[in-house]
């Protein structure tokens, strides 16, 4: 506990869920210089982050890349964070800015790595993680054929879990586009 908040990201000790403190609070706090709210951040929205950057351009090293450049940005930026849409809008916003200088960088592609890891849970059958790893060549696949900006706006909406007005807001488009 710091700062009067709760930091556990975990239910309390009788079981029950406990009230977790909002992102946008523990950005403030981190602001204030408070780094347990940082670390709850970040595991909160480390996963979901990447595994977002690694099936929008398909290639771990860049994934790994982007998303040390997003979280780089997000503490680099912290004294400036002022809550005015969500947590996860701003720093699915500030990814997408990353992965859009990248795409400008190098030459873009369409492709994903084919031995791109698709996450299954690690308490799997045998034959559920057969029937996992197949579905996931299948997302593969699925996604390497859509256009970056489309592959980008479903893996924002599954992995990001944003609403369709956050993931307008994040990629600069209409809501409707």
């Amino acid at each position: 506990q710091t700062g009067g908040i709760a930091l556990q990201d975990r239910p309390g000790k009788d079981g029950a869920a406990a009230v977790l403190p909002a992102d946008e609070t523990l950005m403030l706090s981190y602001k204030s210089g408070d780094m347990a709210a940082f670390e709850v951040l970040y595991r909160r929205h480390k996963d979901p982050l990447y595994r977002t950057l690694l099936r929008a351009c398909g290639s771990e090293a860049t994934a790994a890349e982007l998303f040390q450049e997003t979280w780089a940005a997000v503490i680099k930026s912290r004294e400036r964070y002022e809550p005015r849409a969500k947590f996860t809008t701003w720093l699915y916003r500030i990814a997408h800015n990353r992965l859009i200088d990248q795409v400008r960088q190098v030459r873009p592609t369409d492709t994903l790595e084919d031995d791109a890891p698709y996450a299954a849970p690690a308490h799997t059958q045998p034959e559920q993680e057969t029937e996992a790893a197949d579905l996931g060549r299948r997302l593969r696949a699925g996604l390497a054929t859509l256009p970056l900006e489309q592959r980008e706006a479903f893996l924002l909406k599954e992995e990001g879990e944003l609403s369709l007005e956050e993931i307008a807001e994040v990629t600069g488009v209409g809501r409707e586009t």
